[in-house]
C-alpha cells in the first residue's frame, strides 16, 4: 500500500514501530491495567489487498493496533482512490495551498438544554476524516497531555470498544472514552460511555450517552461530505457537480477535501444545571469542543505537508 497521511500513513507508522507483546501473568490475563485490557474489543476490518501471509504475520503482532486494519469497513468506498488522493495532496501543497479554516461553533442554550452546531473543513477525502473520528486506535490525532505509566495521553482516548450490531454499512459500536481538560489552572478527566450508530457508507453517525459524568444529556451527530477543492482552478467552474464529473473535468488531478457537519447536544446534571457552575461547565464543554477540533485541523495540515515516499526509493 502507497503512502497516505490519513489511512495508509497511520498504517505504515504503526508497522514500522509495533507495540511490545504483552506480558501475561500466571492467570493467563493481561498483566496491564484494565484499559488495555479491555481496549478494543472491535471494530477492526482487514486491509483487502493484504495477502494470507501478510494476514498471518500480521497476526503476530499480538495487538490490534500494530495491524493494518481500518475502523470502518472498506467494502462501502474506494480504498485506492482514497490512496491516490492523499498523494495528491501532498503533492499539490505547496503549488496550491489549500486552508483549512477553523471550526465554526455555534451555542445555544435553552431550558437548560445545550446545542453546538459545528461547521468545519479538513484538507482530507470524506471517508478519510470518518476513520479519523471513528478509529479507536489513539492515534495521533489529538494533543498530548502528559504520561501516564510511562504511555502518553491525548486529549481524548480510547478505553474500550465493541460492536453491538453489523448490518451492511450500519454499524453500532459502545465506545468508552476519556475526555482531559485543562483551563485556567483547571484540569480533570470525564469518562464518556456512548453508543454510536455508524453508517459508513453515508458517512453519517449519531451518539447518544449511556453514561457521562455530570451530564443528564450528552448526544450528537456528524456527517461528511466532499469539497471539489479544485474545481474552480481546473474545471472553471462553480457549479455543483458529481464526484465523476469532477474526476473527469480535472483530468484526475482534482483533491476532494471534506465539510464536517456536527451537533452536539448535553445539559449538565440537574444538581449541576444551576448558575454559576452550569455557567463553567458549558465553558469547559465549548472550549474542549473547540480544541479537540482544532488538534484535527493541524493534524491534517501537517499530513499534507508531509512528503511523499516513492516505494521505489526515487
Amino acid at each position: 500500500m502507497g503512502i497516505f497521511p490519513g489511512f495508509g500513513g497511520w498504517i505504515n507508522l504503526n508497522i514500522q514501530q509495533p507495540l511490545k507483546a504483552s506480558k501475561r501473568s500466571k492467570n493467563g490475563k493481561s498483566s496491564s491495567d484494565s484499559e488495555e485490557e479491555r481496549y478494543n474489543q472491535g471494530p477492526w476490518y482487514w486491509d483487502p489487498d493484504l495477502s494470507p501471509k501478510e494476514k498471518a504475520e500480521s497476526m503476530e503482532l499480538d495487538h490490534v493496533k500494530s495491524m493494518p486494519m481500518f475502523a470502518t469497513d472498506p467494502k462501502y468506498y474506494d480504498l485506492d482512490e482514497l490512496v491516490r488522493q492523499g498523494k495528491l495532496w501532498n503533492s499539490e501543497n505547496k503549488k496550491h495551498p489549500w486552508k483549512d479554516a477553523p471550526a465554526k461553533v455555534k451555542v445555544k442554550t435553552k431550558n437548560g438544554l445545550s446545542h453546538l452546531n459545528i461547521d468545519f473543513t479538513l484538507g482530507s477525502p470524506p471517508q478519510a476524516v470518518y476513520e479519523m473520528f471513528t478509529n479507536p486506535r489513539n492515534l495521533e490525532f489529538f494533543h498530548s497531555v502528559g504520561t501516564y505509566k510511562d504511555n502518553w495521553r491525548t486529549r481524548l482516548d480510547t478505553l474500550a470498544t465493541k460492536v453491538l450490531k453489523k448490518d451492511g454499512p450500519r454499524q453500532i459500536t459502545e465506545v468508552e472514552k476519556v475526555l482531559r481538560w485543562k483551563i485556567l489552572g483547571y484540569n480533570g478527566a470525564i469518562p464518556i460511555h456512548v453508543i454510536i450508530d455508524e453508517n459508513h457508507q453515508k458517512v453519517t453517525a449519531t451518539y447518544k450517552k449511556v453514561k457521562v459524568k455530570h451530564m443528564k444529556v450528552f448526544e450528537g451527530s456528524w456527517k461528511m461530505e466532499p469539497v471539489y477543492v479544485d474545481q474552480e482552478r481546473l474545471c472553471k467552474s462553480r457549479s455543483r457537480i458529481s464526484e465523476q464529473d469532477y474526476n473527469n473535468c480535472s483530468g484526475g488531478k482534482g483533491r476532494i477535501g471534506s465539510k464536517v457537519t456536527m451537533e452536539h447536544i448535553f445539559q449538565p446534571s440537574s444538581l449541576l444545571n444551576v448558575p454559576p457552575v452550569s455557567w463553567f461547565i458549558r465553558g469547559i464543554a465549548v472550549k474542549v469542543t473547540k480544541a479537540l477540533l482544532q488538534d484535527l485541523r493541524e493534524y491534517v495540515i501537517r499530513m499534507n505537508k508531509m512528503k511523499v515516499l516513492d516505494p521505489a526509493g526515487g
